[in-house]
C-alpha cells in the first residue's frame, strides 16, 4: 500500500506539473506512448506467473530442485541459483523477487535450511541478473526502445558477457558468506499434492510457450497478453475466484507511471548538463566503468528506474547505455529502495515472518556492488574492444 500511496504522489505531482506547463503536454504523450507497452507488459506477465504460482507450478519446480539437490545444501542452492537466474532473465526481476521468494524459503524450511542464505540469493540475483534480455528488466525494456533496431538476440549478444559476470560474482561472495551453512546436509522432505492437474499443466505449457516468444522479437506486450488470456481463460473455467483484482500489479503500475512523469520533469528543468558532467563521455574501459558507477551510485540513492531515466540522455551510444544498465540492474543492492524488486521482496519476506539485519544486508552490498558492476563493466569493455 505504501508503493501505492507514493505512486498516487507522484502521479499527483505529475498532473500538477503539466497543468502548470512545467512537462509539455507534447513531452507527456511522448512518454506515455514510450511507456504504455512497458506497462502493459508488467501487468500481462504479473498475471501469467500469479496464475502459474496458483496452479503450483512453481511449488513443483521447487519440491523437484529439493530432490535434485540429493541431500546437500550446496547442490540444493545452486540449483536455486539457476532457477532465480532464469526466472530473472525470462519473467523480470519483480517475478523472481514475488512469486520465487516465497518458495525458495518454504522449501529451506522444509528441509531444514536456514533461510536467509536462500532468500539473499533470490534478490541479489533478481536484480543482478537482469541484464541479458529486455523483458528482464524495466530499464532494459527502456533501453531497447531507446535502441532502435536492436533485436532481442541482438541485445543478449551485447549483454552475455556482463550478464554472466553479474550472476557468477554475487553468488561466489555468498557462498563464501554462508558457507558454513550450505556445506550441511538436509533430510528429504515429503511432496505435496496438487489438486488440479489441468491448471497445472496448462500453465506449464503456456509459460513454455511465451518464453520464446518473449525473445522472437514481437513487442513483448503481445505474447504477454495472449498468455494471460489464455491462462485466465483456464482459470475462468476451473477456478474463478483466483481471478481478482488483487491478480493486477496496480500499485507498480501506479508507482512506475508516477516515477516516469517526475523524472520526465526533471529532465525536463535542465537536470541533463549536470548529470553529463557527472557522467563523463567517451567509450573507453575507464569511461564505461564510470558511466557503470554513476548508474549504481544513482540507483541506491533513489531507485534504480529514475536513475536510468535521468542518466539514459547522458549515455548516447549503445554502448554506453550497456554500461549505465551494468549500473541500474547489477548495482541496487546496498540501499532497500534501490530496486523496486528489493522492496516487493522485503514484503515477501515479513509476510512469511524472515528477519532481516538491514545493517548487514547494507554491508554486504558494499562489498559486492563495487566487485560485481566493476568486474561487469569492464568484461563488457573487453568484450567489445
Amino acid at each position: 500500500m505504501r508503493t501505492a500511496i507514493l505512486g498516487a504522489a507522484l502521479l499527483l505531482a505529475g498532473a500538477i506539473a503539466i497543468a502548470t506547463g512545467l512537462l509539455p503536454g507534447s513531452d507527456a504523450l511522448a512518454l506515455g506512448e514510450r511507456v504504455w507497452p512497458i506497462l502493459l507488459f508488467v501487468v500481462a506477465i504479473t498475471v501469467v506467473t500469479e496464475l502459474a504460482a496458483d496452479a503450483g507450478l512453481f511449488t513443483v519446480i521447487a519440491e523437484r530442485l529439493a530432490i535434485w539437490g540429493l541431500n546437500r545444501a550446496w547442490l540444493l542452492w545452486i540449483l536455486v541459483v539457476l532457477l532465480a537466474a532464469a526466472s530473472t532473465i525470462f519473467l523480470s526481476l519483480d517475478t523472481t523477487a514475488v512469486l520465487l521468494t516465497p518458495v525458495v524459503i518454504g522449501v529451506a524450511r522444509h528441509v531444514g535450511l536456514p533461510p536467509m542464505p536462500f532468500a539473499l540469493t533470490t534478490v541479489w540475483l533478481a536484480n543482478s541478473a537482469s541484464l541479458l534480455l529486455p523483458v528482464s528488466n524495466l530499464t532494459n525494456l527502456l533501453a531497447a526502445d531507446h535502441l532502435h533496431g536492436l533485436s532481442p538476440l541482438g541485445f543478449a549478444s551485447l549483454m552475455a558477457v556482463p550478464a554472466i559476470v553479474a550472476i557468477v560474482v554475487p553468488c561466489v561472495i555468498l557462498f563464501l558468506v554462508y558457507r558454513r551453512a550450505l556445506l550441511s546436509r538436509f533430510e528429504p522432505a515429503e511432496r505435496t499434492t496438487q489438486d488440479d492437474r489441468v491448471l497445472l499443466v496448462a500453465s506449464a505449457v503456456v509459460i513454455a510457450c511465451v518464453l520464446p516468444a518473449l525473445v522472437s522479437g514481437l513487442p513483448v506486450w503481445i505474447p504477454a497478453v495472449v498468455g494471460a488470456l489464455v491462462l485466465g481463460g483456464f482459470f475462468l473455467v476451473r477456478r474463478r475466484a483466483t481471478l481478482r483484482f488483487g491478480l493486477l500489479p496496480w500499485q507498480l503500475v501506479l508507482f512506475a507511471a508516477g516515477l516516469f512523469v517526475v523524472i520526465e520533469t526533471v529532465d525536463d528543468r535542465g537536470l541533463a548538463p549536470i548529470l553529463a558532467g557527472i557522467a563523463g563521455t567517451g567509450e573507453s574501459p575507464l569511461a564505461l566503468l564510470r558511466m557503470s558507477g554513476v548508474g549504481a551510485a544513482a540507483a541506491n540513492v533513489a531507485n534504480n528506474l529514475p536513475a536510468y531515466l535521468v542518466l539514459e540522455p547522458t549515455a548516447g551510444t549503445p554502448l554506453r547505455i550497456a554500461a549505465l544498465l551494468v549500473g541500474v540492474n547489477a548495482g541496487p543492492l546496498i540501499t532497500p529502495w534501490a530496486s523496486l524488486a528489493t522492496l516487493l521482496w522485503r514484503e515477501r519476506l515479513v509476510s512469511l515472518g524472515v528477519p532481516v539485519s538491514w545493517p548487514k544486508y547494507i554491508a554486504l552490498g558494499l562489498l559486492v556492488v563495487p566487485l560485481t558492476v566493476g568486474l561487469a563493466a569492464l568484461a563488457l569493455a573487453l568484450v567489445v574492444g
